[in-house]
C-alpha cells in the first residue's frame, strides 16, 4: 500500500498525462501566464470590505478573514494556483492583513495541506509582501 495521498496520486497522474500528451505544454503556459497577476489591479480597501465584507451584511465575516481563509484553503490545495494566492496576498493586504497573519495562515494551512504545500505557499506569499513593500 502506497504512502501517497490519494488526491496526489490522482494530480500526479493527471500531470503525467498532460506531458504525456503535449511535454511542452507545461513549460508553455508557465512561460504564457507570466505577468498575468501584475494585470490584475488591487482593489482599495473600502470596495474590498464593500464587496466581500460587511457591506453586504453586517453580521458577516469581514474581508480581510474572508482573504485569510481564501488563503488557507488555496494553500491545502497543495499552493498549485501561483495567480490566485498573489493576488490573494495582495488583497488580503489591502484589506488590512500583517504579514504576520499571513505567515500564520499558510503555516496553520500546512497541518492539513503538508510541509511542501505550505513552503510554496510561504514562497509566494514573502515575494508578494516584499514586491508590495517596495513599492
Amino acid at each position: 500500500m502506497s504512502d501517497q495521498n490519494p488526491f496526489e496520486a490522482w494530480m500526479k497522474a493527471g500531470q503525467d498525462w498532460a506531458k504525456d500528451v503535449s511535454p511542452e505544454f507545461a513549460d508553455v503556459m508557465a512561460q504564457s501566464m507570466k505577468g498575468v497577476a501584475d494585470l490584475m489591479p488591487t482593489m482599495p480597501a473600502d470596495m474590498i470590505e464593500q464587496f466581500m465584507g460587511k457591506g453586504a451584511n453586517p453580521d458577516a465575516l469581514d474581508a480581510k478573514t474572508k482573504l485569510l481563509l481564501t488563503l488557507q484553503g488555496l494553500t491545502i490545495q497543495g499552493a498549485l494556483a501561483q495567480p490566485q494566492i498573489e493576488l490573494t496576498v495582495r488583497h488580503a493586504l489591502e484589506a488590512g492583513a500583517t504579514a504576520q497573519e499571513i505567515n500564520e495562515t499558510i503555516a496553520l494551512a500546512g497541518l492539513f495541506g503538508g510541509a511542501p504545500a505550505m513552503t510554496k505557499a510561504l514562497e509566494i506569499a514573502q515575494a508578494v509582501i516584499n514586491k508590495d513593500l517596495s513599492t
